[in-house]
């Protein structure tokens, strides 16, 4: 028996998190980010998935088996790192 391509999509999600899929979109925006050179865009970028994975719950950051990172709070550090780092990124662009 077939299944439909939402379950087969549903199947593979499983085994990730809301947090793998933001770091997915982070990883995703500094590729499509990187060939303008724009260190304020890649600041504003830096800055709005920062506060994605901080103000994320954690109960929907719980590890999977397919998960990047080991913990919850793993999630919420990187996101306090991208949070500090992206005001620097900002203030040194000049574009």
């Amino acid at each position: 028996m077939l299944a439909s391509p939402l379950q087969l999509i549903d199947s593979f999600l499983l085994n990730y998190t809301i947090g793998d899929v933001l770091l997915l979109g982070f990883v995703g925006g500094l590729v499509a980010i990187l060939p303008q050179r724009s260190l304020r865009m890649l600041g504003l970028h830096t800055i709005a998935l920062g506060a994605l994975l901080v103000i994320t719950p954690a109960s929907a950051m719980e590890p999977n088996s397919g998960s990047v990172l080991a913990s919850a709070f793993q999630y919420k550090l990187f996101g306090l790192v991208l949070l500090v780092l992206a005001p620097v990124l900002y203030a040194v662009g000049r574009r």
